[in-house]
């Protein structure tokens, strides 16, 4: 990562309250030990908000992440299909069958894993003019108690094997499931990468109604949002096909009839940043 390309990390102010509450506890505990329950209990507060925080994806507390397109885009009536925790053999392909038939083009994020695993998936995606953004390198469920040379490794490793197979280095990055501790953003400011969660999301995972899914993807969507589907790890219909596939038809559908279009991440923050 060269200099140019890394980004300028700031503490965000969560943190450095909690720096200062920490240095405070530490000089009250030295005036007189008897404050110690005192400084226990605020220092157990305060790990505690941050620990929330992080299991909360879309905050900006520990850092910026995008949960909406920027303004411009929003203006230009612009929302954002992003689709996580591929690629998969069985349904990456059909995805893009259906993108290509509605003209709508998507942000994919991939697991370095199974990227590698399938890289001619990766590179027809990037063929057909969708981007490949950073997923971590195996999804890990224990990814946001990683410490900082856990999470470096991680990120590293899958914008390493992203760009190595579709020659275009990530911009993005989505954590597995979205959790993450304050070691994150800082090892994202380094790699050049941003945070991206998501404005709507539809359950699909773990919902096998594309209904109900659809419904909750599309409830007061407005221009500007991010919504969030997978072509990995999908829930099955009833008939045992993937939700994803059930579902794109009919948002593509509202989205058109609301007038919004569809583009990549890349695309809005090159339209935000001439």
């Amino acid at each position: 990562m060269t200099p140019d390309q890394a980004l300028r990390w700031r503490m965000p102010l969560l943190l450095r309250i909690s720096l200062v509450l920490h240095v405070s506890m530490l000089i009250a505990v030295l005036v007189d030990p008897g404050w110690w329950r005192w400084v226990l209990a605020a220092f157990l507060a305060n790990h505690a908000v941050i620990t929330l925080v992080g299991l909360w994806p879309r905050s900006t507390w520990l850092g910026a992440n995008w949960t909406r397109l920027p303004p411009a885009a929003a203006a230009r009536g612009e929302i954002a299909l992003t689709i996580d925790d591929g690629p998969d053999p069985e349904v990456t392909p059909q995805v893009l069958e259906l993108l290509d038939a509605h003209g709508v083009k998507a942000t994919f994020f991939c697991i370095g894993d199974k990227a590698a695993r399938h890289p001619d998936l990766c590179e027809a995606i990037v063929m057909r003019g969708h981007a490949v953004e950073n997923h971590s390198q195996h999804h890990y469920h224990h990814f946001s108690l990683l410490g900082m040379d856990g999470l470096k490794r991680e990120v590293q490793a899958a914008q390493d094997t992203l760009t190595a197979i579709t020659g275009r280095r990530p911009q993005f990055f989505r954590a597995p499931a979205g959790l993450r501790n304050p070691f994150l953003d800082p090892v994202l400011a380094r790699l050049g990468l941003r945070l991206a969660a998501w404005t709507r999301r539809g359950y699909d995972t773990r919902t096998p109604d594309p209904a109900l899914v659809s419904r909750r993807l599309m409830r007061d969507v407005k221009a500007g949002a991010i919504l969030l589907l997978h072509d990995g790890n999908c829930a099955r219909t009833a008939d045992g096909a993937p939700v994803i596939l059930a579902v794109l038809p009919n948002l593509f559908e509202a989205a058109h009839k609301s007038g919004l279009r569809f583009v990549t991440l890349s695309s809005a923050l090159s339209s935000a940043h001439p």
